[in-house]
């Protein structure tokens, strides 16, 4: 038990250094490997635009249909467009777009750096001199801050227009009227902040992604375990970290 206990505190004392070195060194990427990071914000935020884009219509569909059969209950269906904006653009946006990149990028950039790994590609790197942070890691993880707030904004502008697409379908209210509503009860200071938190979550995904690639074991099995490893401890790390970052987020804004 000892011993398990000292390897995990070695584990995350190795990626707490690993992540400090890899924020020191964004700076000299986006100078010397523009195109890199250029590359990698391609292959996540284009590539990941379809799947967000469906997902928010679907959230926007579906928080419709079971909301509306509710309201209509109690003839306030009127207030579904304040509700569904409130709840999208508040939460289920910023999560679900965090979420949605783990899980894509937390298996995809761990596989890739742990192939690097297996074919000794780290190693070569290294032994010319070449740091495999500033040229590897840091793009990586800075393409993830880049994405993730931008795939926020259209997962969150999805969603409404799925929700809108209902109304216009099943509803009684007009686009005019759908829209002044979804905005009734939102403040510029609840979205922009809601946005911006998941600039966190690209951060955390860019560097547990990473690090878990970067120490894998040497054989195939092993890239494919850090593939599964990549988006559990990615999950996991959006979730904790929106625990940690509400409270302060409001307790910032004096809410």
């Amino acid at each position: 038990m000892e011993t398990d206990r000292m390897g995990w505190l070695g584990a995350c004392w190795g990626f707490g250094w690993f992540a400090v070195r890899t924020i020191g060194a964004i700076p000299a990427a986006i100078l010397r490997h523009p195109g890199e990071l250029l590359l990698q914000f391609e292959q996540i935020a284009v590539r990941s635009s379809p799947i967000v884009l469906c997902a928010g219509l679907s959230v926007g569909l579906v928080t419709w249909l079971q909301t509306h059969r509710l309201l209509a209950q109690h003839g306030a269906e009127s207030a579904l467009p304040s509700f569904l904006a409130v709840a999208v653009l508040v939460e289920l946006g910023p999560i679900l777009a965090g979420l949605l990149i783990a899980s894509r990028m937390g298996a995809g950039l761990a596989a890739e750096l742990g192939t690097m790994r297996l074919n000794e590609e780290i190693d070569a790197r290294i032994a010319l001199g070449a740091d495999p942070l500033p040229g590897l890691v840091a793009p990586r993880a800075m393409a993830c801050v880049l994405a993730v707030p931008l795939l926020t904004v259209i997962l969150d502008a999805s969603a409404l227009l799925g929700g809108l697409g209902a109304e216009l379908t099943a509803g009684k209210l007009t686009p005019e009227l759908f829209r002044s509503k979804a905005l009734a009860f939102l403040q510029l200071g609840d979205v922009v902040p809601a946005t911006l938190k998941t600039a966190v979550f690209g951060l955390l995904i860019g560097l547990i992604a990473c690090w878990t690639g970067l120490t894998a074991g040497r054989s195939a099995e092993a890239v494919g375990r850090a593939a599964i490893r990549g988006v559990v401890r990615s999950v996991l790390a959006v979730f904790a970290s929106n625990v940690l970052m509400v409270p302060v987020i409001q307790w910032v804004s004096g809410q």
